[in-house]
């Protein structure tokens, strides 16, 4: 038997704390912010958070974990150049310090200790904005109740992007100093640099933007994974598959794409009915092959050469 000592809540996210239970009695309090790691149910009581992430819950942290990793690798990509053989050694130091930080950030989430974490359900878009739910009853007087709707999905994301700059910082200046000869003394660090201009910019993003992000991010992994794709092979001046297979890059570059392409579609279907989605994923070669029979038509490496000369 539920007791209230408080008259019932006003507002979509206020709830009552439970300040006392015995037996069946449970005694709850005034109404207002609920505790962290809880969030109110349809009785407007606040309950704790003790459901398993979802498949699409772990697809959007994955999501939110491969940003940073995409852009370390592109970045050292694009300052190494054909100048250093030490491209691969940081990419692999950029793996290891975004997967240290993943699973250091599991670690440290509730429940501490182990590679599992306890969420709430993700009901709606309001959810990941509840500040902007604060009731006025009087119009003059707000109640805040301002909490983490869909804990920790909001805030475990920080607290991974903290990790890993918190790694890149301790791992990468030294591996770079010592492998980073073939760069100049002002270019060997420039991957660092944009790696402490993008960290402040997907926190703000994650600040700002995250629900959008939860519910938009299948399709974004769709769309930038196809015109990347597309960008790649045409500057590549790849129009047929010997270009292709010539080298083994630019076959890395396309597996890389294709398991973008399975993640999106798996984000996507969700994979509710397995029997009928997993179908789907034979989709995933067919921007590639579509793109290597229609080559011909634009000529690539034509339309390169006038550009470059100024047509």
């Amino acid at each position: 038997m539920a007791v209230d000592i408080q008259p019932a809540c006003l507002g979509l996210y206020c709830g009552k704390t439970l300040l006392f239970k015995n037996g069946s009695t449970e005694l709850y309090g005034e109404c207002g912010v609920c505790p962290r790691g809880q969030r109110t149910n349809a009785q407007k009581y606040c309950q704790p958070c003790t459901e398993s992430p979802e498949l699409y819950d772990w697809l959007y942290l994955g999501f939110m974990a491969m940003l940073p990793l995409v852009l370390h690798w592109f970045f050292i990509e694009w300052y190494s150049g054909k100048k250093s053989s030490s491209a691969l050694f940081q990419h692999i130091t950029a793996l290891f310090e975004c997967s240290m930080a993943a699973i250091v950030t599991l670690l440290v989430s509730d429940p501490v200790g182990v590679l599992y974490i306890r969420s709430c359900r993700v009901l709606m878009l309001s959810d990941w904005y509840t500040m902007l739910y604060n009731p006025s009853p009087d119009y003059v007087t707000t109640v805040h109740c301002t909490h983490e709707a869909v804990y920790p999905l909001y805030t475990i994301v920080f607290i991974y992007y903290a990790f890993c700059l918190v790694l890149m910082m301790l791992l990468r200046p030294l591996l770079v100093k010592k492998i980073a000869c073939g760069l100049g003394k002002s270019d060997r660090f420039k991957s660092i640099y944009a790696a402490l201009y993008f960290f402040p910019i997907l926190t703000v993003l994650q600040a700002v933007g995250g629900g959008l992000l939860y519910y938009a991010f299948p399709y974004i992994i769709l769309v930038l994974s196809l015109v990347t794709l597309a960008v790649y092979m045409s500057a590549s001046e790849i129009e047929n598959c010997y270009d292709l297979l010539v080298r083994k890059k630019r076959l890395i570059v396309l597996f890389s794409h294709w398991l973008l392409h399975a993640y999106g579609i798996i984000s996507i279907s969700r994979v509710d009915k397995l029997e009928q989605d997993l179908p789907l994923l034979a989709l995933v070669p067919t921007p590639a092959l579509f793109y290597l029979f229609t080559a011909k038509f634009t000529e690539p490496s034509r339309i390169l050469s006038e550009g470059a000369n100024g047509h």
